[in-house]
């Protein structure tokens, strides 16, 4: 069944992409609105071998974007319910679940050199320039999101280097964030839009102020259930669609299978 999976990613790509594919090591941290497309699409095309990195449980509030997120897998494990869907399109796969953050705190704990992509989902702006100070040092493949958040157009989602992007305000905290760190300016691609609309139903922060689980880009869930303790520092509550978090997953997938691509042809 595992080669039948993969009979229309090879006649496209040919029989070396798809070894290279089954033999690199890849993490993803931050398995939300985006990373969670990104992960599908990757497994779908023939990675094997995936560690995927987040703290939160599914919410509520993530069905309407987040793949693993539906009214039957609310308060679950995000990365056990990812890993699930996962493993359902490819029982051969290695996929590895860490239900923890991402921080300068955590990040002793993640051995990058022993990765050959890395993949930068996450939402929260100091986790997300350390991982990039972290990542940029590595010899692995390195493609980062910026936010997917206050967009519905999804023509003006794109790529560039990130020093070059423009119109992007997290890309320009993060910049802003390393250049205070003294980074050096390594390129890598990334994926963003320079569309940034107004939450239009605002007043339901009001409405909801007294609900962890509702102010949040990603909810803590049930902390009680956390191995780790929710990340407080996460973006604050913006709106966001599947249409476009889902161009962002898939193009960060579309980048890394590109490296490949480039690194065997």
């Amino acid at each position: 069944m595992g080669k039948g999976i993969f009979h229309r990613s090879e006649l496209l790509l040919g029989k070396g992409v798809m070894e290279a594919l089954a033999s690199k090591k890849a993490i993803l941290f931050g398995i939300g609105g985006v990373g969670s497309w990104c992960a599908e699409s990757l497994i779908r095309t023939g990675l094997q071998n995936l560690t995927i990195v987040d703290s939160d449980l599914v919410d509520i509030t993530n069905v309407n974007r987040q793949l693993m997120a539906t009214t039957m897998t609310v308060g679950q494990v995000k990365t056990e319910a990812l890993k699930a869907r996962l493993l359902d399109i490819n029982p051969e796969a290695n996929i590895i679940d860490i239900q923890q953050i991402y921080s300068r705190d955590t990040a002793p704990d993640f051995n990058l050199d022993e990765y050959d992509i890395i993949i930068d989902a996450i939402d929260s702006l100091s986790s997300k320039a350390h991982l990039v100070q972290n990542a940029v040092a590595k010899e692995a493949i390195f493609v980062s999101s910026m936010g997917a958040a206050l967009k519905v157009d999804p023509t003006r989602v794109q790529v560039d280097s990130f020093w070059k992007v423009k119109g992007c305000p997290l890309a320009r905290k993060v910049r802003k964030m390393l250049r205070k760190w003294k980074v050096q300016e390594n390129d890598f691609p990334c994926v963003y839009s320079d569309e940034v609309l107004e939450n239009e139903g605002a007043y339901l922060i009001d409405q909801h102020k007294d609900d962890p689980d509702i102010l949040h880009e990603e909810g803590p869930g049930n902390p009680e259930l956390l191995n780790h303790k929710w990340d407080k520092k996460k973006a604050s509550i913006n709106g966001s669609l599947s249409h476009v978090t889902g161009i962002f997953g898939f193009t960060l997938a579309g980048l890394v299978i590109q490296q490949i691509r480039e690194g065997v042809n």
